[in-house]
């Protein structure tokens, strides 16, 4: 028997929505990851995108456990000397919901124009409202 690859056209993306209300950052990203690589499909191959869109809605209700929302620090860079920029989790979801479960989520995709790809699937939204109504998005409970 011949093992299977799946060719990029052959592949059909489905449309997720979950709700990220008090879900645990971590958790939701590591599902949300394993369904963007497409690996809950049967016909999963590494060197194509076999994931699904997912829309996930009420980011700015996510969580962290313990201590975490003080103590996390995220960085960016201006791209200037002495240009780093530190803020904790709680700044950071206040200002851009969607950047933190962004973060999470691409730190757990595969680096390069694959992982990329991957990662523009995944549309974040702060409130219950989204505009992909018209893809027929299925709930998903994570």
């Amino acid at each position: 028997m011949k093992t299977f690859s799946a060719k990029p056209q052959e592949v059909q993306h489905d449309w997720v929505v979950v709700d990220a209300t008090d879900k645990v950052l971590g958790r939701l990203a590591a599902a949300i990851a394993h369904r963007l690589r497409g690996k809950h499909k049967a016909i999963y191959t590494p060197h194509v995108d076999t994931g699904d869109y997912i829309v996930v809605v009420n980011v700015d209700k996510l969580r962290v456990t313990g201590n975490k929302a003080e103590d996390k620090k995220y960085y960016s860079h201006t791209g200037y000397p002495g240009g780093i920029n530190e803020t904790n989790f709680t700044k950071l979801q206040q200002r851009f919901p969607g950047r933190i479960l962004e973060k999470a989520v691409k730190g757990m995709l595969p680096k390069g124009p694959l992982g990329y790809a991957m990662l523009k699937k995944m549309k974040c939204y702060a409130g219950a409202a989204h505009p992909h109504t018209a893809q027929q998005p299925k709930s998903l409970e994570i």
